[in-house]
């Protein structure tokens, strides 16, 4: 049993830094949100330049699709590095997923634009456009990874897992009565 555990901590800590690279994707691919900065009244405001534009909404579907792909490869890895699985595997892939997502998300907001926006819409001037901080509004897309990697692991075991061994019965599995 330690074994097994040990095997999953260290299943969730190689999965877990699989984030940083998953934030710096997310950084790099996601749209960016085009942002405007006016003077009214002797103050800045920050509008967005496409009231309609679907930047925002693309920015959480590339994270919850980046983590998708990284819940596929990390389950795909932990499958064939162990095949024959177990609870604390199991559980060692999902907390991974989930703590990879939140660093990834971290991770990208960090890299991402400044979060002070009236500062940034000083800084390039009035009716600029600049991008908006990189936002996460779907939280529930953190939770693409670890379900992708569960559900994934969960098929492979069930396919391609070792199996118990069939019991043997003598006459069936069935006793028949002695012939009277």
């Amino acid at each position: 049993m330690k074994t097994e555990v040990r095997e999953a901590g260290v299943a969730a800590v190689a999965v877990a830094l699989g984030g940083v690279l998953l934030g710096v994707l997310w950084w790099w691919l996601a749209p960016h949100v085009p942002l405007v900065g006016d003077v009214v009244g002797g103050k800045w405001i920050v509008y967005l330049k496409d009231t309609e534009g679907e930047q925002a909404v693309g920015v959480d579907g590339t994270f919850a699709l980046l983590g998708l792909a990284f819940g596929v490869v990390s389950a795909l890895a932990v499958f064939l590095l162990r095949r024959r699985g177990g609870v604390p595997l199991v559980v060692g892939l999902a907390v991974g997923g989930l703590l990879g997502s939140l660093l990834a998300w971290r991770v990208g907001v960090w890299l991402g634009p400044a979060e002070d926006v009236v500062a940034r819409a000083r800084d390039v001037g009035r009716g600029v456009t600049f991008s908006a901080p990189l936002r996460l509004g779907a939280k529930g897309a953190l939770l693409a990874w670890p379900l992708a990697a569960l559900v994934l692991h969960l098929g492979l075991t069930a396919l391609f897992g070792p199996r118990d061994p069939e019991p043997e019965f003598s006459d069936g599995p069935y006793q028949t009565p002695p012939a009277a």
